[in-house]
């Protein structure tokens, strides 16, 4: 098992900017709008950015590898359980269900998978097919969902085709498969603008973890607790369990894995809760608490399985 010294330098910056994050939206020293234009910049601009780069110097062949079966198998043990504990325990139907098993195992793989896998694993390439997985395959299905009860609002089911992260994605597969690359000086702007996605990214988490706004209706604390469990543990044992036993994969890729399927519920889910109007105060409790809990899951898995 790795030291203390190795987990603390790892996590430190994550801790010490989401803590600014948090005294700039206390103090309000940036204004009542600030959280909302930074995420706006993190997710339009600057994530978008650095994930093109990723990927258009990313070989598509490595997108097809095992430790996207183990990281799918965790997916599908934490929305299956959300769906089955929604509809069975809690009474879910429709949306407010797919809301439900959505925030039990999707996770924010872009705003904080980035900066999490480059202060833990030194390499965020795995970023790049969970996010083609989650938007590809997820969103598509959670959306289908909610657009099927939502008539005369047809339009927010091209919602993934418009989004910044798929658009940026797809630019950086077609990039890849036909070796064409930017030019030197927007190479160079894109390279600056995705190195601001990670220090802001953690910025606007620690704002939102002050300002974030009282929820519309109470979810009941149960299934709140519930849905935390199941993102913040049984998702990642799953994948554990797959990765391991099953697949044997070394012990890079059972970290990226496990450390990856541990991530917190993501914000979007929140953003089409809202849209929606489906199970709001659910989804904005899961994200805030997940977010929380895993700052000490995503530390246990470091110093648990992280290499000497």
């Amino acid at each position: 098992m790795p030291s203390l010294h190795p987990l603390l330098s790892g996590f430190a910056p994550i801790w010490a900017l989401t803590g600014v994050g948090y005294l700039v939206g206390r103090s309000r020293l940036l204004g009542a709008q600030a959280e909302a234009v930074l995420t706006k910049f993190v997710f339009h601009v600057a994530m978008p950015a650095a994930l093109f780069l990723m990927i258009s110097r990313t070989p598509l062949d490595r997108f097809a590898n095992p430790s996207m079966l183990a990281f799918a198998a965790g997916t599908a043990a934490g929305t299956g359980l959300g769906l089955l504990a929604g509809r069975l325990l809690f009474r879910r139907k429709g949306g407010e269900l797919a809301i439900g098993a959505m925030a039990s195992g999707y996770v924010n793989s872009a705003n904080l998978g980035i900066p999490v896998a480059m202060q833990v694993v030194g390499d965020a390439s795995f970023v790049a097919p969970v996010v083609l997985f989650q938007i590809l395959l997820v969103t598509p299905a959670v959306l289908a969902v909610l657009d099927s009860g939502a008539a005369g609002r047809r339009a927010l089911v091209t919602l993934p085709l418009r989004n910044p992260i798929l658009l940026a994605t797809a630019l950086g597969a077609v990039a890849s498969a036909t070796g064409l690359y930017l030019p030197a000086e927007l190479n160079h702007s894109a390279e600056l603008l995705g190195g601001a996605g990670v220090p802001t990214a953690l910025v606007a988490l620690g704002m939102s973890l002050h300002n974030r706004p009282p929820a519309e209706g109470r979810s009941r604390l149960a299934e709140t607790g519930f849905i935390v469990a199941v993102k913040t543990l049984v998702q990642p044992l799953a994948a554990l369990a797959v990765a391991g036993p099953l697949l044997h994969l070394s012990t890079h890729q059972l970290l990226t894995v496990v450390l990856f399927s541990a991530l917190p519920t993501a914000q979007n889910v929140y953003t089409y809760a809202r849209e929606y109007g489906q199970a709001t105060g659910l989804a904005r409790d899961a994200v805030l608490w997940s977010t929380l809990v895993s700052m000490a899951t995503l530390s246990v898995i470091s110093w648990s399985l992280g290499p000497s």
